[in-house]
């Protein structure tokens, strides 16, 4: 992910964010609290992931598939790897 590196840190920001709402799950279970708290972070840490992966395939997208100077092989090889990865993550 070569491309990334102008965004790296506010990606790498936003992966601790998603570490930190995880720990907050294990807290939450750990303490016993009210499944209602522990359902509304989970489902926070589902957003969050939901985001981060939107945001990595709109990268792939303008970088491996829409990038005027590829060929079209690479463009094909690009759209696999995407379709591989939306496949894995639809399940």
């Amino acid at each position: 992910m070569g491309h990334i590196t102008a965004k790296r840190d506010k990606i790498v920001a936003r992966i601790h964010r998603i570490a930190g709402q995880v720990a907050a799950i294990e807290r939450s279970v750990a303490a016993d609290a009210p499944c209602a708290d522990t359902l509304h972070l989970v489902a926070a840490v589902r957003g969050a992931v939901a985001g981060l992966m939107d945001e990595l395939v709109e990268e792939h997208l303008r970088e491996h598939v829409a990038a005027p100077n590829l060929s079209p092989k690479e463009r094909e090889k690009g759209a696999e790897e995407l379709a591989t990865v939306l496949r894995r993550y639809a399940r």
